[in-house]
């Protein structure tokens, strides 16, 4: 049977859609190019993530532009409240609002005039058949957010893009960040479970939020400590940039822990002192493990030395060493302390510290 247009793109090409963005900002044009009223559309799923509860897209009409509208765990309304009450507020400042149930999504449209008997019923229709397609492409937008939960924004796209093989990587240029708490065997063996997950949780968030903001990516958690890259690419400069926006990583993680150790002395809690050390240098990241049992991560002597260099913290009463390779790229003032020999490293190490660490 003959379909109308808006319609028949739900049923033939609507769930090859780039994202929800793209399928609701084509769904609401190609609507109003079909004679409906519409002001702007908003188009609300559920994400399957430990922060964010639901996205939110608003379209308007006026310009085709979509914006993003996050509802996150543990808000009030409207995060808590009704599947699409985020988009319907938005909706009510354009217009009268329309709302129906397509699939897992609410899907709203605010009127440039109340909507009619007969035009409500095609939005309805409209939501109908845009059930199948939203189902495929929330589908996507979870397993998505899974990855990246779980492998970091730049493995997770890997691993979407095709690389699942064992063996599968390539070799990229990166400032390494190994981090980890000290003295937490001891701690956790005085504490509570309950309490130790909370203060690791603590730690991560600071640590990890670094790492975060300025660019990096989390590779791995390990116990308290953790292992995370500055991708380099690009022209050599790059290289710079990266340098320094892990060097401003690590103050702005001290900063945070110098902030939470305050809490905990007043508390009665013991501080969480802690080592850092950077390295520049190429690594593996890929597919490594069993044949059915994978993880992405980075290997290669530069996580070696890495490693290494952290562990020389204690030995050298510092909470931050940088490896001679980071400090020839950086000109941000540093304290040399010689070079030193790494477990398990043919060559001496050159090593340098912050002059406040």
């Amino acid at each position: 049977m003959d379909l109308p247009p808006p319609l028949a793109w739900l049923v033939d090409d609507a769930g090859a859609a780039a994202g929800p963005d793209r399928f609701l900002a084509d769904l609401g044009s190609r609507l109003a190019a079909d004679g409906l009223p519409l002001a702007g559309g908003a188009l609300t799923l559920a994400v399957p993530h430990p922060i964010v509860a639901r996205r939110t897209w608003l379209w308007r009409a006026e310009t085709g532009a979509v914006i993003e509208a996050l509802g996150f765990a543990g808000m009030p309304l409207p995060a808590d409240g009704p599947p699409g009450q985020a988009g319907r507020d938005w909706l009510a400042g354009l217009g009268p609002v329309r709302e129906d149930a397509a699939g897992p999504a609410a899907l709203g449209w605010a009127g440039t005039r109340p909507f009619d008997a007969a035009e409500a019923e095609r939005l309805r229709q409209a939501a109908r058949f845009a059930a199948a397609p939203l189902s495929a492409l929330a589908s996507r937008a979870g397993l998505a957010a899974l990855l990246e939960a779980y492998l970091g924004r730049r493995s997770a796209a890997r691993v979407q893009a095709g690389a699942l093989r064992r063996g599968a990587g390539e070799t990229i240029r990166a400032v390494l960040l190994c981090a980890d708490l000290r003295d937490f065997t001891a701690l956790s063996e005085e504490t509570e479970p309950a309490e130790v997950i909370a203060t690791l949780d603590a730690w991560f968030d600071r640590i990890a939020g670094a790492v975060h903001a300025f660019g990096g990516e989390v590779l791995k958690f390990m116990g308290d400590g953790l292992l995370a890259i500055f991708p380099v690419t690009g022209d050599p400069a790059e290289a710079r940039k990266a340098c320094d926006a892990a060097l401003r990583a690590v103050a702005a993680a001290r900063a945070g822990m110098a902030h939470l150790d305050t809490a905990r002395r007043a508390q009665g809690r013991p501080p969480l002192p802690f080592g850092a050390a950077l390295h520049l240098g190429e690594v593996l990241w890929g597919n490594i493990g069993a044949a059915d049992r994978l993880d992405f991560t980075a290997i290669g002597p530069a996580v070696n030395l890495v490693s290494r260099l952290e562990g020389l913290c204690r030995p050298l009463g510092r909470a931050v060493l940088v490896s001679g390779a980071v400090a020839a790229e950086t000109q941000a003032p540093l304290v040399p302390l010689g070079e030193h020999a790494l477990r398990g490293i043919a060559a001496p190490c050159a090593v340098f510290t912050l002059p406040d660490a």
